[in-house]
């Protein structure tokens, strides 16, 4: 696939966050229909409430009996963001007003060439108010799985656009899509471009001053929405998840990095792959205000971390040191 930009278009471009995107995603990668090894921790934490889910909830185990990868799943269950910061519960209004015919027509759609469902799940889809089932599906996994973290998850996600809004602005295309994910690249054109997807369809797309928009995710993989009514979108993974679980597992063996600086030391310093505030790393490790305050007073002393100030806020990024430091053992 190969999506066609011009200058125009990255004025026009946007960011969003999507919390009904994350409660989707992180519910498929508890059902093992994604595979992320970072996140390997979190599943294990949830599992048990997971499994709850699905004992107790079948609506959740009929949205589940929808998706797949590699070909067509309703649009309804999961639309894109408009870039205007929804929460949760206006995501969700826009999937429970999706008009009956419409929901049939794509879970018609959907179920073509897939497995054929469960019993229960056909009854599921079969029912007048499908819509709000599968809406019903989606909240459970969101107050279940994703909003008692979503403070640390909402951290990470919108430093990535912050990160990722600063390399768009400063040095382009060419820098914004480069490590978005290994199935994109920019392909530069004079004052022209694109962003070419391997494995998706061969057919061309242009954003004609539309501009794109970016969503970061923790739990979901690369998503392109190209097709009307929905923007242009693109759907990543964000960067700096590795701490997702917040302070340091005390049961964790003390790597290199803990014995050389301390554990929340490390923790700070690991999570700093993408540069943060103070704030915004207090919401993602669940340390205290003081204690990443401290954490981050060593750490530049010692040449690891850097501050520069912007407005009322510092922003904090690691050293070419502490990058090195930071970097797992080969």
């Amino acid at each position: 696939m190969r999506i066609e930009v011009t200058p125009a278009d990255m004025a026009a471009s946007r960011y969003a966050v999507s919390p009904l995107g994350e409660a989707v995603s992180a519910l498929r990668l508890c059902a093992g229909q994604r595979s992320a090894p970072a996140l390997a921790p979190w599943v294990a934490r949830v599992r048990p409430a997971y499994e709850r889910l699905r004992r107790d909830q079948p609506a959740v185990g009929a949205f589940l009996a929808l998706l797949r990868r590699g070909g067509y799943n309703a649009d309804f269950i999961q639309p894109p963001p408009d870039g205007t910061g929804r929460t949760f519960a206006e995501e969700l209004a826009v999937v429970r007003a999706t008009p009956l015919a419409q929901a049939r027509d794509e879970l018609r759609r959907n179920l073509v060439g897939h497995r054929t469902p469960p019993a229960y799940a056909r009854r599921i889809f079969d029912s007048a108010d499908v819509v709000d089932l599968l809406a019903d599906a989606i909240e459970v996994a969101w107050t279940t799985l994703v909003e008692p973290d979503w403070p640390r998850l909402r951290a990470i996600l919108e430093r990535d656009l912050l990160h990722r809004a600063g390399r768009l602005l400063a040095y382009g295309w060419g820098a914004a899509v480069a490590d978005l994910d290994p199935r994109l690249r920019w392909v530069a054109d004079g004052d022209l471009g694109a962003i070419e997807v391997a494995g998706a369809d061969a057919r061309t797309f242009s954003l004609d001053g539309q501009g794109l928009l970016f969503i970061p995710t923790v739990f979901g993989n690369l998503i392109n929405y190209v097709y009307p009514p929905w923007p242009f979108a693109i759907v990543y993974r964000a960067s700096g998840i590795a701490e997702l679980l917040g302070p340091p597992d005390p049961g964790r063996p003390e790597d290199a990095l803990d014995r050389l600086v301390g554990r929340g030391r490390a923790a700070v310093l690991r999570a700093l792959a993408v540069p943060a505030t103070t704030s915004q790393l207090v919401a993602q490790l669940g340390l205290s205000l003081g204690g990443v305050g401290d954490h981050l007073a060593v750490l530049r002393t010692a040449g690891l971390v850097v501050g520069t100030r912007t407005g009322r806020t510092v922003l904090y990024r690691r050293t070419p040191l502490g990058d090195a430091l930071s970097e797992p053992p080969t």
